[in-house]
């Protein structure tokens, strides 16, 4: 990242306030803000597997239950 003074004559401690707060609302911009839910991941989804019909009650069922059929 370049920045570049275009006018004026900036001091030393103006130049560094100028870019402490480019930097602080650059990361906060890109920063999700704290308490804020995580995006999940689609595998761990459960709303995946509950779109699928479950399986009917019956003797085989138990091999029916994860896998698609």
């Amino acid at each position: 990242m370049n920045i570049k003074v275009v006018r004026g004559n900036p001091t030393p401690e103006e130049l560094a306030a100028a870019l402490a707060v480019v930097r602080v609302r650059a990361a906060a911009a890109s920063a999700t803000p704290p308490g804020a839910p995580t995006p999940r991941d689609s595998w761990s989804d459960p709303s995946r597997i509950a779109a699928r019909r479950l399986p009917q009650p019956g003797p085989a069922t138990w091999t029916r239950t994860y896998w698609p059929s």
